[in-house]
């Protein structure tokens, strides 16, 4: 077992997050609002884009980490941490981006979410206690 796989969705994933937070960093300094949205909504979405990626991402991959350590396929692995990765890129630029409503969005977090619960069902299945 060497996690190879999950740890290139862990370094992916984490480089992600750097863009994700200049964004909010620098319109903070372009609007001159260094504390909350101030009301505007370009911020708001930003800091709803960046924060349900700081909430959805940790979690799915200490799940990933799980199923790899419980026995994962590679191939369940690279299906399921692309999933997250594309599920993340979609709902990251969706929001961040346009006004977020629509069918992309939801596409991202249903991808998001498959592998959230793929990789926790199978950690669960590999080693509830019979």
């Amino acid at each position: 077992m060497t996690y190879d796989v999950t740890v290139i969705f862990i370094a992916l994933l984490t480089i992600l997050q750097i863009p994700a937070t200049f964004a909010v960093g620098l319109y903070r300094i372009k609007t001159g609002i260094l504390l909350s949205d101030g009301g505007n909504q370009m911020l708001l979405r930003r800091i709803r884009a960046h924060g349900n990626f700081t909430e959805t991402v940790p979690i799915t991959l200490i799940a990933m980490a799980a199923a790899d350590y419980s026995g994962a396929s590679d191939t369940m692995l690279w299906a399921g941490g692309t999933s997250l990765l594309a599920g993340r890129i979609i709902h990251y630029f969706t929001i961040a981006l346009t006004d977020g409503q629509g069918l992309l969005r939801a596409a991202g977090m249903l991808l998001t979410f498959g592998a959230m619960l793929t990789f926790a069902l199978y950690g669960l299945v590999q080693n509830w206690p019979l």
